[in-house]
């Protein structure tokens, strides 16, 4: 039987239906408000509002709860890999050993760039931020079909997933050429014989005389990091795939989009602030105790970044798994640096302190994420790059589920308008 919820306006009462989640979460299905009511809702931030019904990831907030297709993310984090989840985030399902066999294949097949790609690349200044150029690229790709070095796929189905392959592979790429031309390093090519992650640091800090060889500590954290950022339910990033891929506009244009989205400090550039944080506190000579204090007094204008989130109002589940890892990393690498000592002193403090323990405002994964690739020697300005490989598999998924939906429709936003009333045009000479 299908519940409602009746609403009042007017004197007139409507019955709005109620939809029912597979995990017991309720919406009120307000399509049809406006056309039977005129009314329409105002939601600034689309905090209460569902725009899409989806079987990719679920979170709960309240009980630090994360699942992509249904599947915890400790599961996946201690048993799995990136290219698996990505595979099961876009697939919808676990893979079995010859198809993830064949995806490893397709992702090596892909990872080398057009060499026509050099002179895009040469048209960025030295010091252009790399996600600039990490958007410019993901749509550039669309320039290049991927019928230069593979076959035709047999029908739609497949060239779908040999696109989707095509694009998780060459981010890696783009993104560290786009680190290389920042140095003004030379390019170079990913190596066949190494796995996804093994491949991307290869590309990042080789020589053309020396190949470097990460160790398995870090290969294992970025490799966490990657599959911990993979989906997170429609955020910024995610919800803007949707809404450009609603007019039906391709994967490349709808991904290189939400990179746009994803470059902001509120959303992936959140753990560039955590180390921009922590430079501040060390050069500006402040104890871990003296940091602790501004961030309770509301007047000090300090705010501690890394620590809470808005969707989890317990302990980001993704939070404790890199803690564990950031824990190894550290510990193997022997990093002897200022900010990441400041990083475990705050930790320490807040974890104990009664103010932060009693609002629940614990190191979130942008936390950990930070003082990992930190550790490791990414540099600042590709942290959000590092993001947004990581949630290309994500983005894949939200694409492909919209428009795989037959009542999937473009997106269009209603407003408030709060301007002025009809107003007569003045000739300028008359203006005052």
């Amino acid at each position: 039987m299908t519940r409602h919820a009746t609403l009042m306006f007017e004197g007139k009462q409507i019955e709005l239906p109620v939809i029912e989640g597979s995990e017991g979460e309720l919406a009120v299905d307000i399509s049809q408000l406006r056309a039977k009511t005129g009314l329409i809702t105002l939601d600034p931030g689309f905090g209460n509002t569902g725009a899409c019904t989806s079987a990719i990831t679920f979170i709960d907030g309240e009980k630090g709860i994360l699942r992509y297709r249904g599947i915890p993310i400790e599961q996946l984090a201690e048993n799995s890999s990136f290219t698996e989840t990505a595979w099961l985030l876009i697939h919808g399902r676990l893979p079995q050993r010859q198809e993830l066999d064949l995806f490893r294949e397709q992702l090596n097949r892909h990872a080398p760039l057009h060499e026509a790609f050099k002179h895009h690349f040469e048209g960025f200044l030295v010091d252009a931020p790399p996600m600039a150029m990490l958007s410019a690229m993901i749509n550039t790709l669309s320039c290049f079909p991927r019928r230069w070095n593979t076959a035709t796929p047999a029908g739609p189905d497949e060239e779908f997933y040999e696109e989707a392959a095509r694009l998780i592979s060459k981010v890696r790429t783009i993104a560290a050429y786009s680190y290389r031309r920042s140095m003004g390093l030379p390019f170079i090519y990913p190596d066949p014989k190494l796995p996804y992650v093994a491949n991307f640091l290869h590309m990042m800090f080789s020589m053309p005389y020396e190949q470097h060889m990460a160790s398995p500590e870090v290969v294992e954290a970025l490799n966490l990091i990657l599959l911990l950022h993979a989906d997170h339910e429609q955020n910024c990033s995610t919800s803007t795939v949707r809404v450009v891929g609603s007019s039906q506009a391709n994967l490349f244009a709808s991904c290189a989009a939400a990179v746009g989205a994803l470059w902001g400090p509120l959303h992936g550039g959140a753990n560039v602030a955590v180390l921009e944080m922590l430079s501040k506190i060390h050069h500006g000579g402040i104890s871990a105790d003296q940091a602790i204090k501004l961030a309770k007094d509301p007047k000090s204008g300090f705010r501690l970044m890394g620590f809470g989130h808005r969707v989890y109002k317990n302990f980001d589940p993704r939070a404790i798994i890199l803690k564990r890892s950031a824990d190894r990393v550290l510990s193997q690498l022997g990093v002897n640096d200022p900010l990441l000592d400041v990083a475990r002193q705050l930790e320490e403090k807040a974890l104990t302190d009664p103010y932060f323990v009693e609002r629940k405002l614990y190191p979130n994964v942008d936390f950990y994420s930070g003082i990992i690739m930190r550790a490791i020697g990414i540099p600042l300005n590709m942290f959000t790059v590092i993001f947004a490989i990581g949630r290309m598999p994500g983005w894949i998924a939200q694409w492909a589920e919209q428009h795989a939906d037959p009542k999937a429709r473009i997106a269009r936003p209603r407003q408030v308008y709060i301007g002025n009333t009809i107003s007569d045009y003045v000739p300028i000479d008359d203006r005052r």
